[in-house]
């Protein structure tokens, strides 16, 4: 082996050995994000399983509606007031944040 290949070799070899020392590095590092990534799929399943059944959620609603009229009202219009908002804040921010 020339001497040249000997030391690429052996810079490969401390550059193999960096990049695992990194990798464990970033793995005990994001040991703390697990209950948060968790969290989200546990969020993510939740929504898969409403848009996979989305009669019980209607049906659910029907019988707060019906057992509950002033509270569904009440959650109606608040919903529907956070929407205005949301929409009317979007579209003067829009143009700021380069967003549609």
């Amino acid at each position: 082996m020339t001497k040249r290949r000997l030391e690429l070799a052996v810079a490969r070899q401390r550059l193999l050995e960096r990049s695992t020392d990194a990798r464990e590095r970033v793995a005990l590092q994001s040991a703390a994000l697990t209950p948060v990534l968790a969290l989200g799929d546990r969020v993510n399943d939740a929504v898969f399983w409403v848009r996979a059944h989305p009669e019980l959620v209607v049906s659910a609603v029907v019988v707060v509606a019906i057992v509950r009229p002033r509270t569904t009202w009440r959650w109606t219009l608040r919903a529907w007031g956070a929407w205005r908002f949301v929409r009317r804040w979007r579209s003067r921010l829009g143009p700021v944040l380069g967003s549609n």
